[in-house]
């Protein structure tokens, strides 16, 4: 192996292939590297290696000795080992089903049309507005936002709030911000329950159903309800802010929705697959000694799996770095697989779905309100997304 490559915390644009991903590619499906506040660890960029331990029992999100172990950041939530060596895949089993009744089939499609209420009203907003407008501020983070309030029984009133929180938790340069941000959601999470239980609601929103469930206490509910709450916002304005850049950045793209709206669905999929974000990873750390592609990982190692390099690999996507509607399907790994695949991922893809089919249908004349050279992306956040997307029509 060569020398172990040094990871930047910064994350490039979403239409530039980031040339430390192709020199990892090129070097083969897994790489020594440094992160990036300098720890050790291994960084899997093949697509089917990246898919295998996904689901590979091995790996896992704690450590045994996690004051030792390496970190990617300084996020107190997803810089480091998370929970429990001898009692995570317990833990992880027991969310897993206390959370996946609400994010069942039959409850998302309940949930589409009030999506599709939410986005035409901020879409009448838009229109009434004179262009141009920044469709971050207008739209890509007001849905979410509110359709993850809704679910989840969080007063919307509170956005502001909350939202600053979770840009906290996830910054991966500051952890005594990140850690003050995940103390203050975590509060704020547990007099929501305590209001909830009290209240004896068990019919209505996912926290209420979770504070009225036997043998759920009030902060294992709490610390469900914000980890939902974070990751079923905090990803979806990116996507969305990301997706309406590639479909009007390139060529073509967003015309072929204008035309055909059939196209909706796949255009989804490829939002999903293309930003490649480049010199990260899910972390995960060996349970015991194993093999990834010929070389030998030592138990305790960080091991990140790079689903944006995976979903850029050569071999299984055609031209990869090219944002195409059409691609033929394959299916990508932004949503992880097997035991660990996203709860979310249903509700993901209806916001996006009913996004890009409103927006399109609606402004079929959309542009760049500026250059792509002059946006600017969230450097400090886990995500990246952007600051803001002027756009006009």
């Amino acid at each position: 192996m060569s020398d172990p490559v040094q990871l930047p915390f910064e994350q490039p644009g979403p239409l530039e292939p980031p040339p430390l991903l192709r020199r990892l590619q090129a070097a083969g499906p897994i790489h020594a590297i440094r992160t990036a506040v300098g720890d050790p660890g291994w960084q899997v960029t093949g697509y089917a290696e990246v898919r295998a331990l996904l689901d590979d029992s091995r790996l896992g999100r704690a450590h045994p000795e996690p004051e030792r172990a390496s970190r990617t950041g300084e996020s107190e939530l997803f810089g480091g080992p998370l929970g429990g060596f001898d009692t995570e895949r317990a833990d992880h089993q027991r969310m897993r089903s206390l959370l996946q009744p609400h994010f069942s089939p039959k409850r998302m499609r309940a949930l589409r049309g009030r999506v599709e209420q939410l986005t035409s009203q901020l879409l009448d907003e838009l229109a009434d507005a004179a262009p141009p407008a920044d469709l971050h501020a207008a739209l890509a983070l007001p849905l979410p936002i509110a359709v993850i309030c809704e679910l989840l029984g969080v007063p919307y009133e509170d956005r502001e709030q909350f939202r600053a929180w979770t840009r906290e938790v996830a910054d991966v340069t500051d952890g005594a911000r990140s850690a003050q941000g995940l103390g203050a959601l975590f509060a704020y999470g547990q007099k929501l329950v305590a209001r909830k239980r009290a209240a004896g609601d068990a019919d209505g929103d996912v926290i209420s159903r979770l504070a009225a469930t036997e043998g759920v206490s009030d902060d294992e509910a709490a610390a469900m309800g914000m980890f939902l709450l974070f990751a079923g916002h905090e990803t979806t304005v990116t996507a969305i802010g990301r997706g309406v850049l590639w479909l009007l950045a390139t060529p073509g793209q967003w015309q072929a929705l204008v035309g055909d709206p059939s196209r909706i669905d796949a255009a989804v999929e490829e939002i999903l697959r293309a930003p490649s974000l480049g010199g990260g990873g899910i972390p995960r750390y060996a349970r015991e000694d194993l093999v990834i592609a010929g070389v030998r990982v030592r138990a305790g190692d960080l091991v990140l799996l790079d689903t944006g390099a995976a979903n850029h690999d050569a071999g299984v996507f055609a031209d990869p770095d090219r944002f195409d509607v059409d691609r033929p399907a394959v299916p990508h790994l932004a949503f992880g697989h097997g035991a660990r695949y996203c709860v979310g991922a249903p509700l993901a893809r209806i916001e996006l779905q009913v996004v890009f089919s409103r927006l399109t249908a609606r402004f079929p004349t959309l542009e760049l309100g500026c250059a792509v050279e002059e946006l600017t992306f969230d450097k400090r956040t886990l995500t990246g997304g952007l600051t803001a997307l002027p756009v006009t029509w």
